[in-house]
């Protein structure tokens, strides 16, 4: 069961612009500003803008390629099933794992911990029910 590699990078691509799309309507919005002011200390003055979409454009690559390796594995039949399913899994090990150390290491508020957890999941079953959709082998 392959993939064309053509839909593969269309879709690794697609990935990489969503991932940019969705960082910025959850780290750009009034809550999410109040909340992270608790970084302001530390955070940079400017931030990087081909840099984060390069950034975001490896993680669609990056996470494209693990979905295919873990398609068969991922419990259901459906691709909107295993793609909920990676979704679940890639926020767990990217966003529970790191709001687990955030709470444990920082004094930030707990509200941004919450914050962050909510929509990392939003963000990770979006982004799985995209791949789930559209990159399917076979």
């Amino acid at each position: 069961m392959e993939v064309p590699i053509a839909r593969y990078i269309l879709t690794s691509v697609g990935a990489g612009i969503f991932f940019g799309i969705l960082d910025g309507v959850i780290n750009a919005n009034p809550l999410a500003q109040k909340l992270n002011a608790a970084y302001s200390p530390i955070l940079k003055k400017s931030v990087n803008v081909f840099a984060g979409i390069g950034i975001d454009l490896a993680y669609g690559f990056i996470m494209a390629a693990m979905f295919l390796l873990l398609y068969k594995s991922l419990p259901g039949e459906s691709g909107l099933v295993k793609g909920l399913c990676f979704g679940l899994l890639a926020w767990f090990f990217r966003v529970v794992m790191s709001g687990a150390s955030t709470w444990m290491i920082l004094e930030v508020p707990a509200g941004l911990v919450f914050y962050n957890l909510v929509t990392g999941l939003g963000e990770m079953v979006l982004i799985g029910f995209f791949f789930g959709l559209i990159l399917k082998p076979g």
